[in-house]
């Protein structure tokens, strides 16, 4: 698959919520993911790391109460999207808007690093 491939099916996937099956699909073995810096765990790799990564994530939260994903960017191997979520965390009394540009890398057709950009909430908050 060509990077504009890739982008448009990690949309597509994302948009349904299936992100399970993006990593599987999409996702090189030897996958990188890069949090913002005094984020926990910055750095993960491989696939275990993603999937346990992702599950802490979710057990974090009471519900995704809104998720909007723009079209990518591509630029040779790269690609970027924007994702705004609204979230209700467990033990958080208001929703949040998660706010993130994801720039991802592709080789082969396959991701091999996605990183993240946003403002990291404050612990407890």
């Amino acid at each position: 698959m060509t990077t504009q491939e890739v982008a448009n099916r990690l949309v597509e996937l994302c948009r349904e919520g299936k992100y399970e099956q993006a990593v599987k699909e999409l996702y090189a073995p030897e996958i990188v993911s890069v949090e913002p810096e005094g984020v926990p765990n910055r750095t993960v790799k491989g696939f275990k790391a993603i999937a346990e990564k992702g599950a802490k994530f979710e057990a974090m939260l009471e519900k995704i109460n809104t998720t909007v994903i723009t079209d990518p960017i591509v630029a040779e191997h790269f690609f970027s999207i924007g994702m705004l979520m609204n979230v209700q965390m467990k033990g958080v009394p208001v929703a949040i808007d998660m706010d993130e540009i994801c720039v991802y890398t592709v080789r082969d057709g396959k991701i091999v690093k996605e990183e993240f950009f946003y403002t990291p909430q404050p612990q407890g908050a």
